[in-house]
């Protein structure tokens, strides 16, 4: 009885890859879907809450009629019931297929009480309150009946004029039936809807019990009491003992990314610096043969130097004819201070070799440097 996905939400994506793949062969873009606004501001009514439909006899449609179209004042009333236990994907996807199975689709939703549900079906993680209130506030629901039969009377359908019944083709064997729908088949109010796969109420419940130790722990941290997850004491302090290794483990494996990260910058330095180093290596090496090589600068500096050395150290050729006495300028005559106009010079002292006292001059200089070299 619970409600799953539906053929037209299959239809509908097979219309839309076929005419995505005929753009795409025409080399046309597709276009995005405008943005508009079409949420509810108000949950479902129940229907035990709503004003008493008529009197009058309530005239079922048929699906030719159904699939045709309606009056807007008679639309086609669908109705789909389940558990909704855990309320997903799987289910509002169900419902939207029960409400695009006609063009103007009244879609009822019964929700059975925790009371058939235990009794026929099993323990749920949520009670019928919670359900109700989960399924009111799905967008294609338009009415909720509370406390929903497990097996459909023909009277439950008369009260509540339904003219079809959508679920899943897939018999469901219940309450001692083969199939709880088959009396529907047989009168022709079934319209079957597609489940969706990997997704549903019993596989939530599946992971949650296989990973129950990691949910415990969560609950733990986030403030839950070991009473109100039903923890005896020893697996909670074995669960604040894992949460603790965790941490450890968790401070571990970042220490060794970051010292992975750390390991590749310095590998990536060290290969900048080993290239910097050849680099400047190569030019070093060039300037130092370029300096000392065979036809280096240096080379050629020796050869100038002990070019200057060897003009340096060697002797200067004598002329070959030194200008001769005659041909000498005249040196200028120099008085000693103390001879002048006014004053006689005074006689100077007896020679020993008898000369007098005479000027002195350059020229006399010279003849006494001559006479002693004679």
């Amino acid at each position: 009885m619970e409600a799953q996905s539906s053929s037209g939400l299959l239809l509908s994506r097979k219309r839309r890859r076929e005419a995505s793949s005929r753009e795409a062969e025409e080399g046309e873009k597709l276009g995005k879907i405008p943005r508009c606004t079409v949420g509810l501001k108000h949950p479902a009514p129940f229907a035990d809450e709503l004003v008493p439909a008529d009197d009058k006899p309530y005239v079922r449609v048929s699906m030719e009629e159904a699939k045709r179209g309606t009056h807007p004042n008679r639309p086609v009333r669908v109705y789909a019931d389940g558990i909704f236990d855990v309320f997903h994907s799987g289910h509002a996807r169900a419902l939207m297929q029960a409400k695009c199975l006609f063009p103007n689709t009244h879609l009822i939703v019964g929700v059975c009480s925790d009371d058939l549900t235990h009794k026929y079906k099993g323990f749920t993680v949520m009670n019928e309150d919670e359900r109700y209130d989960a399924i009111s506030h799905c967008r294609y629901v338009d009415e909720v009946v509370r406390n929903a039969p497990w097996t459909l009377t023909p009277e439950f359908l008369t009260k509540h004029r339904i003219d079809f019944v959508a679920h899943d083709d897939i018999p469901y064997s219940s309450a001692g039936s083969d199939d709880v729908y088959k009396h529907i088949k047989e009168a022709g109010m079934f319209a079957p809807t597609q489940r969706t796969e990997g997704i549903s109420t019993s596989d939530i419940i599946t992971r949650i019990v296989r990973d129950y130790d990691v949910y415990v722990r969560r609950n733990l941290q986030r403030g839950y009491t070991a009473k109100e997850l039903n923890v005896s004491f020893i697996n909670e302090k074995k669960y604040h003992l894992q949460e603790r290794v965790d941490k450890v483990k968790r401070k571990v494996r970042d220490v060794e990314e970051k010292s992975k990260e750390f390991v590749q910058k310095v590998e990536e330095k060290s290969i900048d610096l080993i290239q910097k180093w050849e680099e400047k290596s190569r030019e070093f090496i060039g300037n130092f043969l370029q300096m000392f090589g065979p036809e280096g600068a240096l080379k050629h500096m020796l050869k100038e130097g002990k070019g200057r050395m060897l003009q340096a150290i060697s002797p200067r050729h004598s002329p070959n004819s030194s200008p001769t006495r005659e041909e000498r300028s005249p040196s200028p005559t120099f008085r000693l201070p103390f001879f002048t106009k006014t004053s006689p010079p005074p006689s100077p002292p007896p020679h020993p070799s008898g000369a007098r006292g005479y000027l002195i001059s350059e020229d006399d200089d010279d003849d006494d440097e001559e006479d002693d070299e004679n």
